[in-house]
């Protein structure tokens, strides 16, 4: 394992110097999974909760999220983002998986962006639908691919 970067020479917190690094195309995907009762996930799907349109509303929470990511986590760089897609998936049991792609032309990379908009979209549809199904968990929030930059391509192993 490399050294931690954003320690300086005496231990104390830093904002990384990214300003020698070339300008180049990043891209990362991130996943969260909401696992809820069949009933809560059909109401998802029926879009019959009061408080309206659950993956629409968590679609936009998340966009947000990835936009304000450099307020929220203390040493990350404020990015002007290109993209950021969030999509669902409820194929399989009574889960929500939320997968984002967060993509910008920048110094840096965006995987914290890309957990983050995964992080608040996964704890928006909690919030929707605590009312109907207190026993929501949110799990597996976790970068699934990262390209572009220095340290190159990363893709996790898919799980069996």
């Amino acid at each position: 394992m490399s050294e931690l970067s954003h320690l300086a020479d005496a231990g104390a917190s830093r904002m990384v110097d990214v300003s020698e690094k070339p300008v180049t195309r990043r891209i990362a995907r991130a996943e969260a999974v909401v696992e809820m009762q069949p009933a809560t996930l059909a109401l998802i799907q029926d879009r019959s909760l009061a408080k309206g349109d659950v993956l629409e509303v968590a679609r936009l929470a998340g966009i947000m999220a990835a936009k304000q990511t450099a307020h929220l986590i203390p040493l990350c760089h404020i990015l002007p983002l290109d993209a950021v897609q969030i999509d669902f998936d409820t194929a399989g049991g009574a889960s929500l998986r939320i997968e984002t792609q967060v993509t910008v032309t920048a110094r840096t990379g965006v995987e914290m962006e890309a957990l983050t908009a995964a992080s608040v979209a996964a704890l928006t549809v909690y919030d929707m639908c605590k009312s109907v199904d207190k026993g929501m968990t949110i799990g597996r929030i976790r970068l699934l691919e990262k390209s572009g930059g220095r340290s190159g391509h990363y893709e996790r192993e898919p799980q069996l």
